[in-house]
């Protein structure tokens, strides 16, 4: 088993006053019900899957509740939305009991969570592994924060631009990882070494119809299911682009309205996320759609029934992606962002700190140059902090001094620990 990053801070805050009560949502098949048996072991565990012994924990008092399950995990609590009030009676009345609650769609834990443990309840996410989850060999690997995250914490450049990276064991064990996070994404499942690449393929696919077939149905009462098979299928092909509703709208035979509201069901059942572009004192130079990247590339490529390597394209949103699941991962506070001007000038990741910028370039390219760096050149003419520092990330295994305060670093360096 693979090691979590949010493991070590569910543990922190589980022994705490404010830990009491913590939920933790992500995609199926992220591995939620795996890693809270292994990491809570004396908890004991519910599941609320089953509509036939469902009726038997909700009828439960808050009494019982607590006498049978003074420490419990509740898996699939979106289905059970009067056991939500149960907990919050246990919760007000006994001081030492203690819950982890589970569930795949956002929306539907959020809204209980909100109407019933507002104030009460932690919440965490959990994302498919990332490049250094996917190096740890077990529950008691630690998870080595990658170079990235811990120049976005510290400020300190040097934590990734000092070394060799080819003089480095981990770096090379990195670009395995991040090949395979390319081909087939960071689903768990996926991440077992004893699998084929028919077999990964093979579950990616039956994943995908599971999704569509469950989740996405039961989260957007749905009876026809082909208009959105249509759609994902038509934005796997235009993601990393700008989200252009109208075109989306045409390739799948709906309107607009349906296109936003199923975005929207794929941003909260944790399949995309939107990237927002960013603009600020009314500049009206700046583009001011979205842009979509999948959470997931071995998804994505599973949607396109792709087993060649990955494009530009594929490339680029698999980098945010991870860049994003690991800042996300530890909660940093940070914000993400596109930037792209309407003469054509695009920066593919904006990470706005409290304090400037880190303004990213993805190239899939096994060399950088001077030219990469282009449009990482005055920023600051458009920004309303500093730019702290511009890079580009690609698959040229050097690090890179590209001129005018930009840097060229190896992704597999950058995001592999």
């Amino acid at each position: 088993m693979k090691n979590r990053t949010v493991l070590s801070l569910m543990k922190q805050k589980a022994d705490t006053r404010l830990g009491r009560l913590i939920a933790l949502t992500g995609a199926r098949q992220t591995g939620k019900t795996t890693l809270v048996q292994a990491g809570f072991p004396e908890y004991g565990f519910v599941s609320l899957e089953d509509p036939i012994v469902r009726p038997d924990y909700t009828a439960l008092s808050a009494a019982l509740w607590y006498q049978r399950y003074p420490r419990v995990i509740l898996d699939e609590i979106q289905k059970a939305p009067s056991v939500v009030e149960s907990i919050k009676a246990v919760y007000d009345r006994y001081t030492d009991a203690r819950a982890i609650l589970l569930g795949s769609s956002q929306i539907l834990l959020m809204e209980q969570i909100q109407e019933s443990l507002a104030g009460r309840v932690t919440i965490m996410e959990l994302y498919p592994l990332t490049i250094p989850e996917m190096m740890t060999g077990s529950w008691h690997d630690p998870v080595v924060e990658s170079r990235l995250v811990r120049y976005l914490e510290s400020g300190d450049l040097e934590i990734l631009i000092s070394g060799i990276p080819q003089q480095t064991d981990r770096y090379a064990r990195a670009v395995d990882h991040l090949d395979h996070y390319l081909e087939f994404g960071g689903m768990p499942v996926v991440s077992d070494n004893t699998l084929s690449r028919e077999d990964r393929y093979g579950w990616l696919q039956d994943y995908l119809r599971t999704y569509l077939q469950r989740d996405l149905r039961d989260l957007a009462n749905l009876r026809d299911l082909v208009p959105y098979v249509r759609m994902l299928r038509a934005l796997g092909g235009l993601a990393g682009g700008l989200l252009n509703i109208s075109e989306l709208a045409r390739l799948a035979g709906v309107t607009h309205r349906t296109i936003n509201r199923f975005v929207t069901y794929l941003e909260i059942s944790y399949q995309v996320v939107q990237l927002q572009p960013w603009f600020r004192n009314r500049n009206k130079r700046l583009t001011k759609a979205a842009k979509v990247h999948f959470l997931d590339p071995g998804i994505q490529r599973a949607l396109l029934n792709r087993r060649s390597l990955p494009t530009g394209t594929e490339f680029e949103g698999a980098i945010i992606a991870e860049i994003f699941k690991q800042a996300r991962n530890l909660r940093l506070p940070v914000d993400f962002y596109h930037l792209r001007t309407v003469d054509g000038r695009e920066v593919d990741l904006l990470i706005e700190t409290e304090s400037g910028y880190v303004p990213i370039e993805v190239k899939y390219k096994d060399r950088v140059s001077h030219r990469d760096a282009r449009h990482l050149r005055r920023l600051q003419e458009i920004l309303d902090k500093p730019v702290l520092q511009a890079l580009v990330l690609s698959k040229d295994p050097h690090i890179r001094d590209l001129g005018d305060g930009v840097m060229g670093i190896p992704a597999g360096w950058a995001l592999g620990g």
